[in-house]
This record gives C-alpha cells, sequence and structure tokens, in this order.
C-alpha cells in the first residue's frame, strides 16, 4: 500500500500539468480566432504557472525535459503564440510593427544562448579535482560564486527574463501599440544581455581559480606539509552519512595527523562538526594520489562500491571498523576479508565471523571496543520518579526481505499499544531514518505507530515547564546552530565554500561537544515526565536517548549493542518466526533480553522487572554479555582502539621498509629502530656538512 500524501501529491502534479496543457491549448486558441480577453489571459497563466512550478515542482519539470519539452521549448512555443495572436489582431502592422518586435526577441534567444555557453564554460572553470573542508585553500584562488540564476538556473533565468516580454506584448495586443512590446523586449534583451556580459567576468583571470594541474600540486604540497598518518575513508549515499559521523569523536583522538577521505563531492557538507581536515577526490586518478603520501592507515565503517579503488594502494594499510555490530550478516560480510584487519568490539563478533566461514582469518580480527559509548551512563537501579521511561528503537526493514529484521510491521503498534495502556510509561519513539524505504509497510506501520503517540498525549495532562525552558532550549540551539551550521549565500558553490570552510578555530571541537551537551539537557528539561515523545530528527542522538530510558525496546541490531554498555534491562522483539530457544541461539545479543513475540504480551511483565529490581533475573547475564559483546572495560575502548591504530601504522611502516630494501638490493631486512637510527646519522652528517660549507 503506498505511503500517505503520495497519491495526493501525484494528483497535484497531475492537475498542474493539466492545467498548463489548458493553458497552452486556450493560448492558441485566444490567438487564432483572436479573442483577447482570452489570449491575454492564457498568456499570462501559462508563463505564470512554469514560474511557480520552477520553484515547487522542479521535478515534474523534469519529466517533460525528458520528453523534449523542455523550459526553453515552452518559452519558444509560449512567444510564438503570442507573435500569432498579434498577427491576427486588428491594428497592429505585421511589416512595420510586428518585424522589428520578431527581430528582437529573436535577438533575446540569441543572448540566452549565449549565456548558456558562458554558465558551461563558468562552472567548468569552478570545479576543481577536489573538495576540502577544516583547509585553508586560499592558495587556490577561491573566489565568490557568480549568481545562481545566471550559472545554474537556465529555465528560471529564461523565464524570469522573459516576464518584460510578455507584459509589454499583452499591453500591445490591448493598445494595438507595438511600443509597448517593443520596451518590453528591450528591457528583456538588455537583462539576458547584461547577464551575460557579468557572467563573462568569472572566465577573466582575476576571478579564474587555479587549473586542474596547479590544483593537484598544491594538493600534494599540503599533503607533505600536514603529514597525514590514519585517516577515515567514506564513500555512499546522502542518507548513510551517519555512518562516518558516529566515528568522528574517535578519529579526532587518535595519536598523530588524522584526515577524513571522501568520494562524493555532495558528502563533504553531510560530514559533521569536527576538526579534522576533509578531502574529497571523486577521480580514482587522482585518489592514487595519496599512495606518495605520508598517510599509513585507512578505516573504513562500511563497505562501498568505491571502497576496492582506495584497496588499491599498498602503502596503506586498510581496517574495517564497520558502523555498528549486530547478529545480522550485514555485520559479518564477506567483503571484510578485502581488508588487511577486521577490527571488532569484543569477542562475539571475532566469534561471529569464524562461524560464518567466509575467509576472515583470526589473526585479523582485532578486539577494539567501542569508543564512541563512552557517553553512555551505566544503569544506576530502579526509576526514581512515579514515570518509567521506555526507549523504543526498532531498525528498518533491510533489503532482504526478512521480517524478523524489524518489528515495525509485525509488532509495532503492538508494543506501542501496550506501552501506552500503563498510565506510569512515558515512551520514546525513535524509528530508523530508513523506515519505510524498501517496505511500504514499514513506512505505513510507522505513521499509525506515531498517530497512536499523538492521540494518546492528548488524553493525558499534568505540570508543564514554564516558557523559561523552552526559551532556553532555543538559546541553546542557536548556540549549537552557530557552532555546527555554515551559512552560505544560496548562490555559493562548493569552491565558495571551500573558501568559508578554511582552518577552524581551535578548540571549535570542544565547543561544540559543551553545546551539544547543554543543548540535549535543555532539550529533555523542555516537555514533561508524563508526555511521550516522537523523535525523528538527528538530535537528540541515540546515546542520549539511551541515558533518558530505564529500559529498551528494540530488534537486532546494532542498538542492542552499544545500549548493552549500560547494563540496563532491555527488551527484542522476534518477529523471525523462530521459537524463543532458537532465537536466541541464533542472536547471541539477545542472550540477556526478554523476547516480545508479535502480540506483545511480555511487555507487562518487562515493567515489573525494570520497576523491581529484585524481579530483574537478566542482570548478571546482562554484565556478562556486555563484555561479550564489547571487550573489557580495563583497558579504556579508546586506550586500546588508538593501539591498533598505531600497531597496524607499524606493519605499514614495516612493508614500506622491507619495499626499500628491496628496491635498493639491500638483503634482509632492518628494524624499524635500525632505520629511525639510519635517518639521524644522515640528518646530522647532513647538518655537519651544511655546516662545514657554511664556514
Amino acid at each position: 500500500m503506498p505511503s500517505a500524501g503520495i497519491a495526493p501529491r501525484r494528483a497535484v502534479q497531475l492537475a498542474a500539468l493539466f492545467a498548463m496543457m489548458v493553458a497552452f491549448t486556450a493560448q492558441l486558441v485566444g490567438a487564432l480566432l483572436p479573442v483577447i480577453p482570452l489570449f491575454i489571459a492564457a498568456s499570462v497563466v501559462n508563463l505564470g504557472l512554469d514560474l511557480v512550478l520552477q520553484h515547487k515542482q522542479p521535478g515534474l519539470l523534469a519529466v517533460l525535459g525528458r520528453i523534449r519539452f523542455d523550459v526553453t521549448v515552452r518559452q519558444l512555443l509560449r512567444d510564438m503564440l503570442i507573435l500569432v495572436g498579434l498577427l491576427h489582431i486588428d491594428g497592429i502592422n505585421p511589416l512595420e510593427e510586428q518585424a522589428p518586435l520578431t527581430i528582437t526577441l529573436l535577438l533575446f534567444y540569441g543572448t540566452h544562448f549565449v549565456c548558456q555557453a558562458v554558465a558551461v564554460l563558468v562552472r567548468r572553470t569552478r570545479s576543481l579535482p577536489f573538495v576540502t573542508r577544516n583547509i585553508d585553500a586560499s592558495a587556490l584562488r577561491l573566489c565568490d560564486a557568480p549568481p545562481r540564476i545566471l550559472s545554474r538556473q537556465t529555465g528560471r533565468r529564461l523565464l524570469r527574463f522573459s516576464v518584460p516580454t510578455t507584459v509589454g506584448m499583452m499591453l500591445t495586443s490591448i493598445t494595438t501599440d507595438a511600443y509597448w512590446g517593443g520596451i518590453g523586449l528591450a528591457v528583456s534583451l538588455t537583462l539576458s544581455a547584461g547577464g551575460t556580459l557579468y557572467l563573462s567576468t568569472w572566465l577573466l583571470p582575476k576571478k579564474r581559480v587555479a587549473s586542474e594541474k596547479q590544483a593537484l600540486a598544491w594538493l600534494d604540497d599540503w599533503l607533505a606539509g600536514y603529514r597525514p598518518t590514519v585517516g577515515m575513508y567514506f564513500s555512499g549515499g546522502s542518507s548513510s552519512a551517519y555512518q562516518a559521523n558516529m566515528w568522528l569523536s574517535t578519529l579526532a583522538s587518535l595519536d598523530g595527523n588524522p584526515i577524513i577521505v571522501l568520494r562524493e563531492r555532495f558528502m563533504v557538507q553531510k560530514i559533521e562538526a569536527t576538526d579534522v581536515p576533509i578531502v574529497c577526490i571523486p577521480k580514482v586518478a587522482n585518489l592514487m594520489r595519496l599512495e606518495h603520501s605520508t598517510l599509513k592507515v585507512l578505516l573504513h565503517p562500511a563497505n562501498s562500491g568505491k571502497t576496492s579503488q582506495i584497496l588499491r594502494i599498498p602503502s596503506i594499510k586498510h581496517a574495517f571498523t564497520n558502523h555498528g555490530e549486530s547478529d545480522k550478516l550485514s555485520s559479518c560480510n564477506p567483503y571484510a576479508k578485502a581488508y588487511d584487519e577486521v577490527w571488532v568490539a569484543g569477542p562475539a563478533a571475532r566469534d561471529r565471523y569464524q562461524l560464518a566461514d567466509i575467509g576472515v582469518e583470526d589473526k585479523d580480527v582485532i578486539e577494539v571496543g567501542r569508543p564512541q559509548l563512552a557517553p553512555i551512563q551505566p544503569y544506576a537501579g530502579a526509576p526514581a520518579g512515579r514515570m518509567t521511561t521506555v526507549l523504543y528503537a526498532p531498525t528498518w526493514e533491510g533489503w532482504d526481505g526478512n521480517p524478523g529484521n524489524t518489528s515495525v510491521i509485525l509488532a509495532g503498534e503492538n508494543i506501542v499499544r501496550e506501552l501506552l495502556a500503563d498510565e506510569n510509561v512515558q515512551l520514546l519513539y525513535k524509528p530508523h531514518p530508513m523506515t519505510g524505504s524498501v517496505d511500504p509497510r514499514a513506512g505505513a506501520a510507522n505513521t499509525r505507530i506515531q498517530a497512536m503517540i499523538t492521540e494518546a498525549n492528548t488524553r493525558r495532562s499534568g505540570e508543564r515547564p514554564g516558557p523559561e525552558a523552552a526559551a532556553e532550549l532555543a538559546r541553546r540551539a542557536d548556540e549549537l546552530n552557530a557552532l555546527t551550521t555554515s551559512a552560505f549565500r544560496k548562490s555559493a558553490d562548493e569552491l565558495e565554500r571551500m573558501g568559508l570552510q578554511g582552518t577552524p578555530e581551535e578548540g571549535r571541537a570542544a565547543a561544540v561537544e559543551a553545546a551539544v551537551t547543554a543543548w540535549e539537557a535543555a532539550y529533555w528539561n523542555s516537555f514533561p515526565r508524563w508526555e511521550h515523545r516522537i523523535i525523528t530528527t538527528a538530535r537528540p542522538g541515540i546515546f542520549s536517548c539511551f541515558n533518558q530510558a530505564d529500559v529498551l525496546i528494540s530488534d537486532v541490531s546494532s542498538v542492542v549493542s552499544d545500549y548493552l554498555s549500560s547494563e540496563k534491562p532491555y527488551a527484542v522483539a522476534n518477529t523471525s518466526g523462530m521459537s524463543e530457544d532458537d532465537f536466541r541461539a541464533n542472536f547471541p545479543t539477545v542472550r540477556a533480553a526478554t523476547i516480545l513475540t508479535p502480540g506483545a504480551h511480555e511487555v507487562a511483565g518487562l515493567l515489573d522487572a525494570v520497576r523491581n529490581p529484585e524481579q530483574d533475573t537478566l542482570a548478571a547475564e546482562r554484565a556478562e554479555l556486555k563484555e561479550h559483546l564489547l571487550g573489557p572495560s580495563d583497558p579504556p575502548s579508546s586506550v586500546r582502539f588508538n593501539q591498533a591504530a598505531l600497531d597496524l601504522a607499524a606493519k605499514a611502516d614495516e612493508r614500506r621498509i622491507r619495499m626499500e630494501n628491496r628496491l635498493s638490493g639491500i638483503p634482509g631486512q632492518r628494524s624499524q629502530e635500525d632505520v629511525d637510527a639510519s635517518e639521524t646519522a644522515e640528518n646530522e652528517a647532513s647538518g655537519a656538512s651544511d655546516t662545514t660549507a657554511a664556514v
């Protein structure tokens, strides 16, 4: 069943197309008969409708473009119909009055096409082979972008510049005086010619950015000066940025000089606030330049089609960190054997790879914990107040159609109904952002669940925080937005953004972290404990929701593994069709969970165990399972993760030494200490030679 809202939207789109066809027909009829009121009304409505659709429904007009009825053809047809209409209106001399109008109109279209050609040239000159962020790239001669209406919005430019022509021609139709049409055409021609000349200034040397060769040379120099040692490589779609964002703080805390390597230009702005330098290199040929840099280790939070391209660089060691661990097959993908090492949280993931038998050798699996889980607060006992806060965070339906992937379709409404029936429960509902993207049933169930929660809130009442709470949240939001949101002009392109997003201010990362913490505190204080919440925005994050919750209900996903770091009670919905024993045997992460059947009748017992710890028979198993999933608490995960990065970097050094020895013809291998000592001796000798030369 299609999700709510799609059918009405399609009806509106079809109505708009039908209205445009009617307007063209009416304009033709009004021009030929002629019926001047109809002719004028249809001409104005036709152009006005196209202008509105350019802003409101550009995708709809793109469909017309695919059938060769694009904006240029539509506007040319409108103008031709206007000229036909003027031919049929008595009092207008075709030779003396309409011929000059026609010639001027042709000149207008000539300047329009010239402007299009200039726009193409400008866009080409303003496209570097890479995009950067958090790097001072002023040496590339970056400058502000030209107005979008001239450089990129071809359709809007033609339509807007045609408005004076249409107005003038309509006045001519009313007055039979070609003077008004001439004025309108003169204004349109002046706008088009003037815009073309102004846009052409971006082709002059003063506004031209560095050439591709110069830019790549600059990139090589920057890499040589910054000397990156460890980085994160990421490629993916617009909705997958969260997979990289969860590793930003961990990457920034590693010893060495971190860097983020991206492949899609749009992803540069999808990465959240960080001080780590970002370089996006779309072309494989340019990506290979990293082989000659000091980069030793790349971390991979996700597999993608472009991952194999960076794996071609032998001088860099690659570690797969994944973006979360669960018992799903996606957490032991055969692609993992392409990496030098696979970094996992704890022994459970190591066992998972060996049981999967996909070619990943046990020696290449490194247990590093989950350093980003540090903000999650530990279990502090039963709920302190009357209310019990339950976080229901189901995952999405996945690509394989397995009914056990998400509980939303088969169990979601039953779970929510049971929770809403308890007057002492506060429900936090945070569905996966991709819910419904594959299976429309999941999207429909998600919509119904949110409606249930909204309706339940109308039946509740009580004391609410004062206006000062909302004011505090607004103030904290403004502070956070000022730190994390870059304000760009509407016309800004990626080069202008590169110039604005240069080297970040010192201490910005710490300021962002503090601002996020303050915003989250203000958010939770802005509504009463008795009110249910639907959380579909990026903030508050899932970890912040963990800290508010007394118990989690979820599916087999990385959410469960992460939540276990708190050792709080949790439940997992079994919609797989397996028996409970088989479900526990197949998915170790649910071993310490309360299992919910699709009917969700176990919810009442779960709440009793949360409120009365003496009834909680799974506490010891949660502590044991936590260590099995996430590894030991000592040394901390951040320490183990950093050491793993240093160890892998050392392996990269060892390989480099072996290759240098082979190339130089020196037999055997030297240790890193020998190489360092040799380099030190060479430097001292060089310094002594320079001193002697100076004397």
